[in-house]
């Protein structure tokens, strides 16, 4: 399937998805190199572009549905478990972004910290996994 032939509205998620994945990771960088304000500036725009995000995915799925996966075979269970798995893990990353936000924002930076360990990857592999789910559907295994 072309890219024009998909619906503009999934392109952005994919698109904006990258782009929350990059900035999760700038921020990482910065973050692991002492550059706070750095830090600080991709953590809101990793917040703000997955809020973006967030309103596209629902309007799109308000306006077309669920799009069935048409792969056959052994990849089905792999989409299947990349997906679930997404899904499951897109559910908390709002709850553990905005309690990350509330510990900067109290300056308790060991919790911060603590929860990082886990809120960075749990969202990275959201962000990725959004975009592997798009290219399934809509590129690798389009269907008719």
């Amino acid at each position: 399937m072309s890219l024009l032939a998909v619906h503009p509205l999934a392109t952005l998620n994919a698109v904006l998805n990258s782009i929350a994945a990059v900035l999760l990771i700038a921020g990482w960088i910065a973050i692991r190199s002492g550059k706070t304000k750095a830090h600080r500036a991709a953590m809101v725009a990793a917040f703000a572009v997955s809020a973006v995000f967030l309103v596209s995915y629902l309007t799109y799925h308000a306006l077309e549905g669920s799009r069935p996966f048409q792969g056959e075979g052994l990849v089905r269970p792999v989409y299947f478990t990349i997906l679930i798995t997404h899904v499951f893990l897109a559910a908390a990353v709002p709850i553990l972004a905005l309690r990350m936000f509330f510990l900067a924002w109290k300056a308790r930076w060991d919790a911060h910290r603590r929860l990082g360990r886990i809120t960075l990857p749990i969202w990275l592999y959201v962000s990725i996994t959004g975009v592997v789910i798009y290219l399934m559907l809509y590129h690798l295994f389009p269907g008719n």
